[in-house]
């Protein structure tokens, strides 16, 4: 896409930027308009770099989590199908290029994580990964821990905190987020430039836990065992 093309692109962005902002307002603070707008700035790196259409990646990261559903609603599962029908249905009202509708919906549908739904194109590949960059790293550690605070959890295992004979219970404790996904999420990217920087952001994660674990008095050998365990499911 030619940089003048970008230009003639951009009032379509600022209309699908409002309206993603108009719907978010009821998000919860882990997954607002602020992560949304991480995750267009993180598919711009990525985009760029896999020289993906913007006119299909960047209105779907705008508009990815447009559909609220709790993390822990037995409906999460079908969050990103619901945000692609909705932002089909809004692309569709302001005549947003026809030919590009469908890609942004499969894009938005094919991001998420529980959906398990295999992406189909370079760009939902972008999507993809552009988010999965916020759920690792500073940011990733953050929400984590503020999406368990938001369910009430506890920050660890009283007496197992990181698990290597039990399965993380992510449900009921923040840390086992870690072992239940977030330490695998760089080996599910699917861009060059999403891997390298996954892999970055999971190192820090690490450090965390390392710290951590001197702070409550688990060994090394421990955590290594339960990182070494760790996939995403």
């Amino acid at each position: 896409m030619r940089a003048d093309d970008l230009v003639a692109h951009e009032p379509w962005l600022v209309r699908i930027a409002d309206w993603a902002e108009t719907q978010m307002k009821l998000a919860d603070a882990g997954h607002g308009i602020d992560h949304v707008r991480r995750v267009v700035e993180n598919a711009k790196k990525i985009g760029a770099a896999e020289k993906a259409d913007p006119r299909i990646f960047l209105p779907a990261a705008w508009m990815h989590d447009c559909i609220a559903v709790a993390k822990n609603s037995p409906d999460r599962a079908q969050a990103s199908t619901l945000a692609s029908q909705a932002a089909k249905q809004f692309l569709e009202s302001i005549d947003y290029p026809t030919e590009c509708v469908e890609p942004i919906a499969h894009c938005i549908q094919s991001h998420s994580f529980s959906a398990k739904i295999p992406c189909r194109t370079l760009e939902a590949k972008v999507l993809q990964d552009a988010d999965r960059l916020e759920a690792v790293g500073a940011i990733g550690l953050a929400r984590c821990l503020m999406t368990g605070g938001s369910m009430h959890q506890r920050l660890y295992h009283p007496t197992d905190p990181f698990p290597t004979d039990r399965a993380p219970a992510d449900n009921e404790q923040s840390v086992d987020h870690f072992f239940a996904k977030l330490l695998g999420l760089h080996r599910t990217m699917q861009t060059v430039e999403g891997r390298e920087e996954a892999s970055r952001r999971t190192e820090f994660l690490i450090r965390f836990l390392k710290q951590l674990a001197s702070e409550i008095g688990i060994s090394q050998s421990v955590l290594d065992r339960a990182i070494e365990l760790a996939r995403p499911t």
